[in-house]
């Protein structure tokens, strides 16, 4: 006999007890373990004990038809391999059980060879669909929650949102600017019980330092100059969803302090009010500095890190992603023909090679920009390697170092005298590098109507660095 093991359950459901021994005998060698019922409450009360894996099935039973026990029991398990057994055979009644869920069909009387092959190519079916199942299921996903892209690193982050996402513990979303850490932020609130509350993002380097405090928690009329009416704030905004607050190694460590409180206890003060307000909020933050760095430096809460950063979540840069460059340029290639109204529908070879030969200092909105460049400045069906930016070809356009050949053993030269320091004059032309620097963000800030977001992103830095240099310029 079979290991027990890797026996089969088979209920055999049969009314007959000659022909139920008959069917035993027939299937004895194989690696089943068979129960028998005479009818459909005996059939049922076994399932319930204990779901077989395949099913032996008259049609005529003495409390009923049979096509009842199999529609129940395939509507359990879907996958569940039943074999209909009946002498009163006709193409209606098998056209009937297979619409019903039957993997097979047997007309009495069968030899016994016949119930053997049919009984062990549906469990073989059976076993085959489950393997698929598995192996689908540990299939890379080509994208999730609204990311895009089916790298190993990318599988990771995946399964971390897909599991953070349930719990209301806090999630510390960490990678370089333009990895998509709202992105992130965002994914764990849709697929949350919370999606049907609010999302409410702060972004903690774009919001002076004086008023951000009224941002989160909100403030009373009167509380500091310019407090014209109630605001209630982020904090309370969120009450019910989650709260993001983005950039937040960038924020002051008084407010840090408040915040810690916040989270411990679920209740703060709003600026100027001495009433306290309870809220019911999830937390996600993000940064695209080392946390622990900023611990070390004094300049982030230890107590508050370690407050937060109960589920981490590491983006990958994109230059680690490999082939998702490509499904990344693609999907923003089809998004921007349509805005724009253009023809694009692919990239040509030399173009996809560009594409992936590119570090991506600027990550994924770096080459959601680019991508959009090359939609807006020209048309076509195909986006060749020349329509893309200039700062995409030319990282990946430069010589390689020519290899120094040794010069021949000769007798040393004269050396010359040192040359004669240049003229006063000429080094006045040289500026300093900040005022040269502050023309160049001023300057695209106003080619780009003042949106502070599209000018980082075409001088490649990220929109809380441009803030912050525009306070610094402000406070001088």
């Amino acid at each position: 006999m079979a290991d027990a093991a890797l026996q089969h359950r088979i209920l055999l459901v049969e009314d007959s007890p000659s022909l139920a021994t008959v069917y035993q005998e027939y299937l004895r060698a194989g690696p089943y373990d068979i129960r028998h019922a005479h009818c459909i409450a005996d059939a049922l009360k076994f399932a319930n004990q204990a779901m077989p894996d395949g099913v032996l099935l008259d049609l005529r039973l003495p409390d009923g038809d049979g096509l009842s026990v199999l529609r129940e029991l395939r509507g359990r398990d879907p996958d569940l391999p039943v074999v209909v057994m009946t002498a009163h055979g006709s193409v209606a009644l098998a056209v009937e059980a297979m619409q019903a869920g039957a993997s097979d069909f047997l007309v009495k009387p069968f030899a016994p060879e016949r119930l053997t092959v049919t009984v062990a190519n549906v469990m073989e079916r059976a076993a085959l669909r489950r393997q698929v199942a598995v192996l689908a299921a540990g299939a890379p996903r080509q994208g999730y929650a609204g990311f895009i892209g089916a790298a190993p690193a990318m599988q990771a982050v995946y399964r971390i949102l897909e599991n953070a996402a349930a719990s209301r513990a806090t999630v510390f979303v960490t990678g370089e600017s333009g990895t998509g850490k709202e992105l992130a932020a965002e994914a764990v609130h849709s697929i949350s019980p919370r999606k049907a509350g609010p999302f409410i993002a702060i972004n903690c380097a774009a919001i002076p330092k004086d008023l951000i405090e009224s941002e989160i928690f909100g403030h009373v009329r009167g509380a500091f100059t310019g407090a014209v009416a109630d605001r209630i704030g982020a904090a309370r905004a969120a009450d019910g969803g989650t709260l993001f607050l983005d950039e937040i190694c960038e924020m002051d460590l008084a407010l840090q302090g408040k915040l810690l409180r916040f989270i411990q206890t679920g209740s703060f003060q709003p600026v100027g009010s001495g009433k306290t307000v309870q809220t019911d909020v999830r937390f996600v933050c993000a940064t695209n500095r080392d946390p622990l760095e900023e611990v070390r430096a004094g300049r982030f809460r230890e107590d508050l890190y370690y407050r937060l950063h109960v589920i981490p979540v590491p983006l990958p840069p994109l230059r680690d992603r490999g082939d998702d460059v490509l499904a990344l340029a693609e999907a923003f290639l089809a998004k921007s023909a349509a805005e724009e109204g253009k023809r694009f529908q692919r990239f040509d070879a030399e173009a996809r090679a560009t594409l992936m030969r590119h570090t991506w200092p600027g990550n994924v909105r770096e080459l959601e920009n680019a991508i959009r460049t090359a939609v807006v400045l020209h048309d076509g069906e195909v986006v060749t390697a020349a329509m893309l930016p200039a700062t995409v070809r030319e990282a990946v356009m430069k010589p390689e170092p020519t290899p120094v050949v040794p010069a021949p053993v000769t007798a040393p030269e004269p050396v010359p005298p040192p040359a004669a320091p240049r003229a006063v004059e000429s080094t006045k032309r040289i500026r300093p590098l900040a005022e040269t620097e502050r023309e160049a963000i001023e300057e695209a800030v106003k080619l780009c109507g003042g949106n502070i977001a599209k000018a980082a992103a075409f001088l490649g830095i990220s929109p809380s660095t441009l803030y912050r240099k525009q306070e610094g310029w402000r406070r001088r």
